[in-house]
């Protein structure tokens, strides 16, 4: 028996114009897809209603993997694939596997000889590196800083080190009602000769990407809310 594919597949980063954010190929797979793997049912519900899905979502099969999924799971959720069916990884937002458990996923596929193809769609972590005007050659995505600002304060020295010393853009995303939080502590702990980007509600209407040094926006800081993030620093 042929093994099913596992496809990755990209959703919105919280703009219902999909046609704007995601290629036609997305809406073709997810109707020949009866399985999927999901941080959560609700919200893979509606990102697929909204997608167009022709299918019945009574129809359809859905586990669940999030960050308290054990590893003895995983093989399970790939069982679909080893009879023979399709499977669509779906993330919360953007691209899967990527700030996503989605990885460990594409890991016991490869493991079992499982077709892994990834769909095109938006990540929020590449708009904000494309638009930043840092250093696109050399880049490190860091994920979530300690949350106890005195670690946060001393991991973003340890992050200035390395722009310093290579260039290298460094990449950070947070919860966003840590948001200003955050922003505080960069401003107040890195070289004022740093350059900080943040981009701010990627491909949505209120969409604002503002690149300038840390002397800067101790000039004209701003607050950004609750709003979904990316910070990015380099010189």
């Amino acid at each position: 028996m042929n093994k099913g594919i596992l496809y990755l597949i990209p959703t919105s980063l919280g703009s219902n114009e999909l046609v704007n954010t995601l290629p036609s190929r997305v809406m073709q797979v997810i109707n020949y897809i009866d399985n999927y793997v999901v941080e959560n049912v609700k919200s893979a519900v509606q990102f697929l209603k909204l997608a167009g899905i022709v299918k019945k979502v009574q129809d359809l099969s859905f586990s669940v993997l999030n960050v308290d999924t054990g590893n003895e799971m995983i093989p399970r959720l790939l069982q679909p694939a080893l009879e023979g069916k399709n499977i669509g990884l779906l993330s919360e937002a953007g691209v899967p596997c990527v700030a996503d458990p989605g990885a460990k996923l594409v890991a016991v596929a490869h493991e079992s000889g499982i077709k892994v193809i990834p769909l095109v769609g938006p990540s929020s972590i590449i708009l904000a590196l494309m638009a930043s005007g840092l250093n696109g050659q050399n880049f490190a995505f860091n994920g979530y800083l300690p949350i106890e600002r005195k670690k946060r304060k001393l991991r973003l020295l340890e992050l200035q080190k390395i722009i310093l010393a290579t260039g290298q853009t460094q990449i950070i995303i947070e919860a966003p009602h840590r948001n200003d939080n955050l922003m505080t502590d960069i401003i107040g702990s890195c070289a004022s000769r740093l350059k900080l980007c943040m981009a701010v509600d990627l491909t949505m209407e209120s969409e604002s990407i503002t690149t300038q040094t840390i002397e800067n926006w101790k000039l004209h800081s701003r607050v950004i809310g609750k709003k979904p993030a990316i910070f990015l620093l380099g010189k």
